[in-house]
């Protein structure tokens, strides 16, 4: 998941980058109103916690701008201004969710998923393709009941990738939703990652991730073989059983 801090303050935003990449999401900040506007309109997010006081245009004007341009991604505004009508304004021009200043992390990680887990596609915490299960607040992943240890990034290249299960997912799709926004789309950085995602989590067969030859990627769960095929003939039955019913003349004498 994609997420983009919008924070004039150098050392919050850093530690709420820190926090959350820890956690597995991919973050790019912006200091000002207007980058924050620029990269909101131009990027995909899958959540941006916007300030309210910022240099150049404050929060609440790039809210609303989003909103009138129908951007919908959710909202969290977190900020020092915490008196009613702050909040009640806030969430009036569009915002999702409002949290002030000073905050505990835990807290904040608890709106984000929330926010999150709003989203059709996001109500699952526990995914499963096949024998395939992650975890998404224990972050732990298994296969076959046996513990597989991912990196942050592996992690978050699975679980984009099991949403996406029986999908085609491409190298921009992934650059998008997993890697920050200074990522280089010219180098096999994606290509490395899921190589060794797949060493991790192919050790034994079914092979669940395929490569699409000039397209991308796909974590498909192969269709479990039918208990017999309605092709092949009965195989010949060599004997029957006796009937449990009586012959007609003895049922005819029964009165």
């Amino acid at each position: 998941m994609r997420i983009l801090v919008v924070e004039d303050d150098a050392r919050v935003a850093s530690f709420i980058r820190r926090g959350l990449r820890e956690q597995n999401y991919a973050v790019d900040v912006a200091g000002d109103g207007e980058h924050a506007l620029f990269l909101a309109q131009t990027e995909e997010y899958d959540l941006i916690i916007l300030d309210w006081v910022l240099p150049k245009r404050t929060g609440l004007e790039v809210l609303r701008t989003l909103r009138a341009d129908r951007v919908a991604v959710p909202i969290l505004i977190l900020t020092a201004k915490d008196q009613l009508q702050d909040k009640v304004d806030g969430l009036d021009a569009g915002a999702d969710d409002y949290l002030t200043k000073p905050f505990r992390f835990h807290e904040l990680l608890a709106r984000v998923r929330a926010l999150l887990r709003r989203r059709g596609d996001l109500l699952q915490t526990v995914l499963r393709v096949a024998d395939l299960e992650l975890d998404t607040l224990r972050h732990k992943v298994h296969r076959k009941g046996k513990p597989c240890a991912l990196s942050s990034r592996e992690f978050s290249l699975l679980e984009f990738l099991m949403r996406h299960a029986n999908e085609l997912v491409t190298r921009t799709m992934l650059a998008e939703h997993v890697w920050e926004r200074d990522f280089d789309p010219m180098s096999n950085v994606i290509d490395v990652h899921v190589a060794r995602l797949r060493q991790k989590i192919e050790d034994a067969p079914p092979t669940l991730l395929q490569t699409i030859h000039g397209r991308g990627y796909m974590l498909h769960a192969p269709e479990a073989a039918k208990a017999s095929s309605p092709s092949t003939p009965a195989a010949p039955r060599h004997g029957r059983r006796p009937s449990r019913r009586a012959p007609a003349a003895a049922r005819r004498s029964v009165r």
